[in-house]
C-alpha cells in the first residue's frame, strides 16, 4: 500500500489555509466563495493526477470520474463535502474527498477497472455556512430540490442566484445537477466520527449503521419587560427565567432517553438585552436527534409538553416552530455488511457499528442510491474547531478499508 492516507492528511492540511480559506486567520470556506473556487481548482489537479476526468456540475460540486470497463457505465460514487463552518477544522468532510481520490489512485496505479465507474464528488454546501439551508448542492444531485425555495440571501445580502452567476453558473440550471437513479449504483462516504466513541474504545475505524433523525426547533418566549429595580419579583413575567427552566427541562428529557437520544440548546437571544431590564422576549434553538424517528418524535412531544407547562405556570407566551426536519437514514444493510468485512480486513479487529448523531451528505444521497459510511477516529471527538485532529495510521487503515470495500462491492454487485 502506498502512503495515500498520509497524503490525504497532508492535502487537507494544505487546504486549511489561504488561499483556500476566505479568512486569512482561520479556515472558513463557504459555498461559492473565493476560497471555495481555489479549493476546487486544487482538487481538480489532484483528481487528474489520480487518473480521473473532472467537471464542475450545475450546482458547483466538483466531480472526478474514473471510467469502468465500458464507457458510460453506472458509477459507484465516493464523496463528502468541501465547504466548512467558520473557524473550522481541516478534516471534516474534506478528508473523505481526499480518501476518495486516493482510492481511485490506488486502482489506477494497478490499471484495475471494474464493470462500473468510480466517481469522487466534493459537495459544495453540506454545512449551510453561507445560505440559510444545508446540503443544497447535495439535494440538487439527489434530485430532491422540489420543495426548497431558491430565493435565498447570505448574511451580506448576496442572493444565491448572484453567487452562482459570479461563479459562472446559472440558478435556472441548478436542477440539472440531478443524477438519474440508473447512473448511480451506490454512494459511500468516509468521514471523521465527530464524536468520542471510537477513541474511547481505542478503535481506528467504525461502520455507520444509520444517521440520526433530527429536529431543529425555534422557541420564542414572550414575557413582560420591566425595570429591574422597581418590578417586584412576585409580579414578574420574566422571559429569560422561563427560558432557563425550559432549557433544564430539555436537558432532563434528552438525558432520560436511550443512549442515541440527545437534546441541545445551542443558541439564545435575549431582548432587550439590557442589564437593568427584566427580559421581555427570548428566542432559543432546540436540536433533538435520535437513531430512529420514533425516539426523536417522542422526545420532541415530551419537550413541547414540558415547555407548554412551564409557559402556563410562569404566564409567558410560547411559540415552537420547526426549522429543520430530517428523518433517520439507515445505511443499506448489504453495503453495511461489506463495509464491516472491509474494516475487519483492514484492522484485524471485529468491526464496531454505530449511529451517526451528526448529519452527512449520505442522508440526502440515500434518496438517490443505497448508502454506506465509514467513520475514522478523531482526537477527543472534537470537530468544527481548529483542534480537530486525526491519526495518520487511522487514515491509512481507512484507505485499506475503502479499497477492500470496492473490491468486495464488485464481487457482490456481479452476483
Amino acid at each position: 500500500m502506498t502512503l495515500g492516507g498520509i497524503r490525504s492528511v497532508a492535502r487537507c492540511d494544505e487546504l486549511g489555509a489561504a488561499p483556500y480559506s476566505d479568512d486569512p486567520a482561520a479556515l472558513f470556506r463557504p459555498y461559492l466563495g473565493p476560497g471555495y473556487r481555489a479549493t476546487l481548482a486544487r482538487i481538480t489537479t489532484w483528481m487528474v493526477e489520480a487518473g480521473m476526468t473532472t467537471r464542475i456540475d450545475a450546482a458547483g460540486n466538483i466531480v472526478g470520474r474514473y471510467e469502468g470497463l465500458s464507457p458510460d457505465a453506472p458509477a459507484l460514487m465516493i464523496g463528502s463535502h468541501v465547504d466548512s463552518v467558520r473557524n473550522a477544522g481541516r478534516y471534516d468532510g474534506m478528508l473523505g474527498v481526499m480518501l476518495g481520490i486516493e482510492t481511485v489512485a490506488w486502482f489506477a496505479a494497478r490499471q484495475q477497472r471494474f464493470p462500473f465507474a468510480i466517481e469522487v464528488i466534493g459537495f459544495g454546501d453540506e454545512e449551510g455556512s453561507r445560505f440559510p439551508v444545508s446540503m443544497l448542492a447535495t439535494r440538487a444531485v439527489a434530485g430532491t430540490l422540489a420543495e426548497q425555495t431558491l430565493d435565498l440571501l447570505d448574511t451580506d445580502g448576496t442572493s444565491l442566484a448572484t453567487a452562482l452567476e459570479t461563479f459562472g453558473l446559472d440558478l435556472a440550471h441548478l436542477p440539472q445537477a440531478a443524477r438519474p437513479r440508473e447512473h448511480v449504483l451506490a454512494y459511500v462516504e468516509a468521514h471523521i466520527e465527530q464524536g468520542p466513541v471510537l477513541e474511547a474504545e481505542n478503535r481506528a475505524l467504525g461502520v455507520v449503521s444509520a444517521i440520526a433523525a433530527q429536529f431543529r426547533l425555534r422557541a420564542t418566549v414572550g414575557g413582560v419587560a420591566g425595570h429591574a429595580g422597581t418590578m417586584a419579583m412576585h409580579l414578574r413575567r420574566d422571559a429569560l427565567a422561563a427560558a432557563a427552566e425550559m432549557v433544564l427541562a430539555i436537558e432532563r428529557i434528552g438525558g432520560a432517553g436511550p443512549d442515541d437520544l440527545v437534546a441541545t440548546v445551542g443558541r439564545m437571544e435575549v431582548h432587550p438585552d439590557v442589564p437593568n431590564v427584566v427580559p421581555g422576549d427570548v428566542v432559543f434553538s432546540i436540536d433533538i436527534r435520535a437513531g430512529t424517528d420514533a425516539v426523536r418524535n417522542r422526545a420532541a412531544d415530551a419537550i413541547r409538553a414540558a415547555l407548554a407547562d412551564i409557559a402556563a405556570r410562569r404566564q409567558v407566551t410560547l411559540n415552537v416552530a420547526v426549522q429543520h426536519d430530517l428523518k433517520a437514514t439507515p445505511c443499506d444493510p448489504g453495503l453495511t455488511r461489506l463495509m464491516e468485512q472491509a474494516v475487519q480486513t483492514a484492522t484485524d479487529a471485529a468491526p464496531r457499528t454505530l449511529v451517526s448523531g451528526a448529519g452527512h451528505d449520505a442522508m440526502v444521497m440515500a434518496a438517490l442510491a443505497p448508502v454506506s459510511m465509514l467513520f475514522m477516529r478523531c482526537r477527543g471527538g472534537v470537530s468544527h474547531h481548529p483542534a480537530e485532529a486525526v491519526m495518520e495510521d487511522d487514515v491509512e487503515a481507512a484507505l485499506r478499508a475503502m479499497t477492500n470495500f470496492i473490491e468486495r462491492f464488485a464481487a457482490w454487485a456481479s452476483g
